[in-house]
């Protein structure tokens, strides 16, 4: 069953369609920048322990190499 609606409905229903639609692009849009967002967070902490752990190596490293020179004098 096909019904037939009057001119202003079905302007209406187009009307609402299309906001429905921008709505919706709206919410890809948001959920997309979230997810860059989040992205770039876990890269963020991925490299931070990265470079924490570089760091307490080189540390580590000098460390080791003062006492072995204290122990060579």
């Amino acid at each position: 069953m096909t019904e037939t609606y009057s001119k202003s409905r079905q302007q209406a229903e187009i009307a609402f369609g299309s906001l429905q639609t921008e709505f919706f692009a709206k919410n890809n849009a948001m959920e997309e920048l979230e997810s860059v967002a989040q992205a770039r967070n876990a890269k963020t902490l991925r490299l931070r322990a990265a470079r924490l752990a570089r760091e307490l190596a080189e540390r580590t490293s000098a460390t080791s190499d003062v006492l072995a020179k204290r122990k060579l004098r």
